[in-house]
């Protein structure tokens, strides 16, 4: 999944950023309202981090921007403000959670998560793909009944697989959502998470279309 972070902070923004990759989640941060906006509006997100004061443009200004345009995309709002003026403000410009700084990283990724588990994906919290099934709350998987142990990033991409179990997906996909827009390494590294779900999970578990992606295969 894609978060997305605006926040000016950039220390903050950075340890948020790192804290959530290594939990699995393909993170940007921009630090400017304005790029906030453009990046919400041109990106592909599950959810957004959204810090009301904003240099060029502030929070409460992109949530209601974004609600008028149609997106459903969760939004997260922080500030450094406390008060129940603001959380309403917040709220009222479509924002679906609040959270006052300073804050807990693990109360912040409990509410990211609870935030996606309510998002209407029209995907179930936990797939059953034949053998396989995976719970995109706990972040873990099982075949045949047993848990496989896979790295954050492992179930990334076996998640973005999951959700689209039966299609194509090409790698150029899978980085886009797993992998930062910033990821300027080589994108073979797909090849050897694929192959690392391989050992894991059996190797008929997901298929090669040449020149064309990788699929999920729910076997019995």
């Amino acid at each position: 999944m894609r978060l997305l972070i605006v926040e000016d902070e950039k220390r903050l923004a950075l340890s948020l950023a790192k804290g959530l990759t290594a939990e699995g989640f393909a993170v940007d941060a921009v630090h400017d309202g304005l790029e906030g906006l453009h990046r919400a509006r041109e990106g592909s997100y599950d959810l957004l981090i959204l810090d009301i004061m904003l240099p060029g443009l502030n929070g409460y200004r992109i949530c209601a921007a974004l609600r008028a345009e149609g997106s459903e995309v969760p939004i997260l709002m922080l500030t450094a403000k406390d008060g129940e003026y603001d959380e309403a403000e917040g709220l009222d410009t479509g924002a679906d959670d609040y959270l006052t700084k300073p804050f807990s990283y693990v109360v912040l990724v409990a509410r990211v998560r609870a935030l996606l588990r309510r998002r209407g994906t029209g995907a179930a919290p936990v797939l059953t793909l034949g053998a396989l099934s995976v719970d995109r709350a706990a972040r873990k998987v099982w075949r045949d009944g047993v848990e496989a142990a896979l790295t954050a990033k492992e179930f990334a991409v076996l998640e973005h697989l999951a959700v689209r179990a039966g299609e194509v997906v090409s790698k150029a996909e899978i980085l886009e959502h797993v992998w930062d827009f910033a990821y300027d390494g080589d994108p073979n590294i797909v090849e050897v998470y694929i192959s690392a779900l391989r050992r894991k999970l059996g190797s008929e578990s997901i298929t090669t279309v040449r020149g064309a992606g990788y699929r999920l295969v729910a076997r019995a």
